[in-house]
């Protein structure tokens, strides 16, 4: 009886960190998305933040340690070895005390986050000039395009360009037109788009054709959200964790006796 439950317990054991090693490699590329990405919001914010890009570091280092994690499990796990075991057991105790810190931190950085943001956005703005080729130009004008929305607060930001507003006819930033469901399909305009048909003599914002609602909410709405999921995960994965630590201090107190000729030799 004793032996059967040894060899459940071993192989549940290598099932999780299967898990592990696939949860690592999952981490790890949400991290290289971060410092990749070049289409959304994100490429923003990581161009200009300093803390986005820690924070993709700190996915990239933890991802890469938990697939490590993963696979010294495995082995320690189908090859019986208390050596692997017990670094298993301290990596994912260091692993949930890094996951607790890395949500504090996070939680209580969240203002921060949003008031940098806000920042860059407006900075950006304020400086965004017609036909200069930009990452952070064309990731801005992809986020109000698809998100349907003109500027941080509201579209009136874009009057504090001064290039928009010396125009002297209706003048407004092209991914802010307001576009109906058949024409999302259409490619993304960015840029000044001008009316010519508009009133002259000034630019009056009153007079764009862009929708009036700002960024910052539904921008603040998708980043709630998925905080919401990645919380939801985080506890997922936390409660993983704390059964691989149980499951591996019980298969490593049950080895009576170290075989090292079970170890893989490369």
């Amino acid at each position: 009886m004793g032996a059967a439950c040894i060899k459940v317990t071993k192989y549940f054991l290598f099932l999780f960190n299967l898990l592990f090693f696939v949860l690592g490699a999952v981490i790890l590329g949400f991290g290289v998305w971060i410092l990749a990405d070049r289409s959304s919001f994100i490429s923003v914010l990581q161009t200009s933040s300093t803390s986005l890009k820690v924070g993709a570091y700190i996915f990239i280092s933890i991802g890469a340690f938990t697939m490590l994690m993963g696979f010294l499990g495995c082995i320690g796990a189908v090859n019986e070895v208390r050596c692997l075991l017990g670094l298993y057991f301290a990596f994912l105790v260091l692993i949930l005390i890094a996951q607790v810190a890395a949500g504090v931190l996070f939680y209580f950085n969240m203002g921060k986050l949003k008031q940098e943001m806000g920042s860059i956005v407006t900075e950006l703005i304020q400086k965004y000039e017609e036909g200069r080729q930009d990452s952070l130009q064309e990731a801005w004008d992809y986020v109000q395009a698809q998100v349907q929305c003109c500027g941080w607060v509201s579209f009136y930001n874009w009057t504090e360009n001064p290039r928009l507003m010396n125009h002297t006819n209706t003048t407004y930033p092209c991914s802010c037109k307001t576009r109906s469901q058949n024409d999302s399909s259409l490619p993304l305009e960015k840029g000044f788009c001008h009316d010519l048909n508009g009133i002259q003599g000034g630019n009056n914002p009153d007079a764009w054709p862009v929708y009036h609602e700002g960024c910052m909410e539904k921008v603040q709405a998708w980043l709630q959200e998925n905080l919401g999921i990645i919380l939801g995960v985080c506890v997922g994965v936390a409660v993983i964790e704390l059964l691989g630590m149980l499951l591996s201090m019980f298969l490593c107190r049950s080895i009576h006796s170290e075989d090292y000729s079970k170890v893989p030799k490369y």
